[in-house]
């Protein structure tokens, strides 16, 4: 896990945020946000956690999408007065007994807590372990330019706020939420043997029925296209069964 940290300072911060993320602004004065910033289609560019830190607001980022989230909010600043800054803060996160300061994640409670600070890494905990348990996504792993929030689960992840008014990609991700019943998307299932992720996963009859992300132990996630996630399906060498 590398993060970097966005400072995102001025007056019409927060407001210029709430036009933008998935999850509700407001409430930051109850600790952590999980959001997501999505495209005018509706798919995803990132996600993050935003943290009140004074006048500012920190938003926390894999490293790999710091830059170019940085740049795709500078093209919706247009006049506010707002600055976006990177930081040299770093994340520390763990599931044991929680430092003062620690935040806990929002998104599940057996996640634990985020440190934020002059520390990197985490405290030898499992996450990958937690995360299939739960069918918790990861950045460039599930989560990908061609993803949908709610596929992904980020509403049960607490990530998306249908309460909140407009932002970018609201409609589409509105439409999916009250208009059609989700037909494929993120599940934990069973996996006897290993593939590596990305590998196909296909029906006992050859049929493509999705993808193969994170493995632990004899679980795994999985997108799958739901009226094909039988029995028997396979991946490479290895048996995927529904849960």
């Amino acid at each position: 896990m590398t993060r970097s940290i966005l400072e995102i300072t001025g007056s019409d911060a927060a407001h210029f945020l709430q036009g933008l993320i998935t999850n509700d602004i407001t409430r930051l004065d109850k600790g952590l946000v999980y959001a997501a910033m999505l495209t005018p289609q509706g798919k995803y560019l990132a996600d993050f956690f935003l943290l009140s830190q004074g006048e500012a607001i920190w938003l926390d980022v894999d490293s790999s999408l710091a830059a170019p989230l940085a740049q795709r909010l500078g093209m919706y600043k247009l006049r506010s007065d707002v600055t976006i800054a990177e930081t040299d803060r770093q994340v520390w996160r763990g599931t044991g007994p929680a430092p003062e300061g620690a935040l806990s994640d929002p998104r599940h409670p057996e996640m634990g807590w985020r440190l934020y600070g002059d520390k990197a890494g985490d405290d030898g905990t499992d996450f990958d372990a937690i995360r299939v348990a739960h069918c918790i996504p990861e950045t460039g792993v599930e989560l990908t330019p061609d993803s949908f929030i709610l596929e992904a689960g980020l509403e049960r992840l607490d990530g998306v706020d249908f309460r909140k008014g407009c932002y970018v990609g609201q409609e589409v991700t509105a439409r999916m939420k009250h208009k059609t019943e989700l037909r494929k998307g993120l599940t934990t299932v069973a996996i006897d043997g290993a593939a590596p992720v990305g590998t196909d996963i296909s029906t006992p009859d050859g049929k493509a029925a999705g993808t193969l992300y994170t493995q632990s132990g004899n679980r795994a996630i999985a997108y799958l296209r739901f009226d094909r996630a039988v029995a028997g399906m396979t991946a490479d060498t290895a048996r995927i069964d529904p849960i």
